[in-house]
Formats: structure tokens, sequence, C-alpha cells
């Protein structure tokens, strides 16, 4: 089983990278935003408090991102492995995804990070919001203040995975066929 963690902030490409990963790898991808954006549009009520934090551009708290990731892998438990997009996002996260897992004999071989500059995603994430119908792409104050979060709450993570020797920098900025190159390149050494 090979399990990755897709790392960057928001805007970087990871949903459209990780759908195409998923088919090159037969892996299975779990989006944490997409899964929110179900339970949001469901009225779910995880869904409902999820959406208060998302519309102020704050991370969603533990509890309810865990409890909803467990469900998702237990719903594909013959998978050959997953990617995880938008989780983890901070330590505890991480330690609950790596318990977690281990209690299904299985770990998180690499976080991969596509690495790119802040006035990119910021283009990147307004331009998405023209067409995407999310109103935390269309808003440039909340576009950069979930920039700043990531890097705030979440790049603290860039040091957990580097001290278990599994984090991985790739460049995130040129097309989408030379960064899934990139990215290929690094999965292709962990899979040897």
């Amino acid at each position: 089983m090979t399990n990755l963690v897709l790392f960057g902030p928001p805007g970087a490409g990871k949903g459209t990278q990780a759908t195409i990963l998923k088919d090159k790898y037969q892996l299975v991808h779990i989006s944490t935003g997409d899964v929110f954006r179900f339970n949001i549009k469901n009225q779910t009520e995880l869904g409902l408090s999820a959406k208060s934090y998302m519309d102020k551009g704050q991370l969603v708290p533990d509890e309810v991102t865990i409890n909803m990731l467990k469900a998702e892998v237990e719903k594909n438990a013959d998978a050959k492995g997953f990617i995880f997009d938008g989780f983890p996002r901070t330590e505890a996260q991480a330690e609950a995804l790596s318990e977690y897992l281990e209690s299904r004999g299985t770990k998180v071989d690499a976080m991969i990070a596509l690495e790119v500059e802040d006035e990119i995603l910021v283009e990147r994430l307004l331009e998405r919001g023209k067409t995407s119908g999310r109103p935390d792409d269309a808003n440039e104050n909340v576009v950069k203040n979930r920039i700043k979060v990531y890097y705030n709450e979440t790049a603290i993570l860039k040091n957990y995975y580097q001290k278990k020797d599994r984090y991985f920098g790739v460049n995130g900025v040129g097309s989408i066929e030379e960064i899934t190159e990139r990215l290929s390149g690094v999965i292709d050494q962990l899979m040897k």
C-alpha cells in the first residue's frame, strides 16, 4: 500500500495533480475540501459546521476532519493506497493519521509538497473563483488569509515529515504535464 500526502498552499494545484496521479498509480484520492463541499451542499451537520470555519478562511477543527477522513478510508478498504489532499494540516492531525494508518498496518510513505510563490497562488485562486462558484476563491482578502493561515498553521508539517525523511518538495510552477512528471519522479522512487 502506498500512502501519499499531497501538500501545498491553496491554489498550488493539488486537486489537479491528485486526479492525474490517482489514475496513474491506482490510488484513492481523498480531498478534504471535496468531502467538505459535498457535506456543505447536502447541508449535513458536518457540512454546516465546516462551512462556518471555511467561510472565514479558517481551518476546520481536527476532530471533525479526522473522523471524516477515517470514514473515507474505511469506504475504500481494498485500496492500493491513498493520496491525502488537504490533510493533515497540523502536527496533531499528522500524528492522528499516523496512528490510524498504523492501526490498519500501513503508514504515510511521503509528503510531497507543491511549492508555488504567493503572487501566483492569489492569481490562480481568483481566476478559479470566476468559474468554481466557491466563495472562498472569489474574495482576494479571504484568499490571502487562506495562504497566511497555511503558512502560520500548516507549514510546520514540512519539519515534521523532514524529521522522518518523508518530505519531498516539488516545483509547482509550469504546465500540468511538467508538474506531473516531477511528482511521478518522486513517487516512482518511493515505489521501487
